[in-house]
């Protein structure tokens, strides 16, 4: 079963994040906030397509769910 730290480092293998948090307990279901500037200059489609590009596909066979937020790092510090 794949938790959500495992989860955590596919990401951060293939994404530089500034922040990542993912949480999920029931092993295919999870739920992630993403910050990154590889996101700079990219709408929400655009930014969700990194993601799962670097998740490959974990996407079809570990995971069934993944709903994320995802962020610039300006956006991110206008959030607090």
């Amino acid at each position: 079963m794949l938790s959500a730290k495992q989860l955590e480092l596919y990401i951060t293998q293939h994404l530089d994040c500034e922040y990542i948090q993912v949480l999920g307990d029931d092993g295919t279901h999870f739920e992630a906030q993403i910050v990154s500037a590889a996101f700079l200059g990219k709408n929400m489609v655009q930014q969700h397509q990194l993601v799962y590009a670097a998740l490959g596909d974990r996407m079809r066979s570990e995971i069934h769910a993944l709903s994320m937020k995802t962020y610039t790092p300006a956006q991110w510090m206008s959030q607090s």
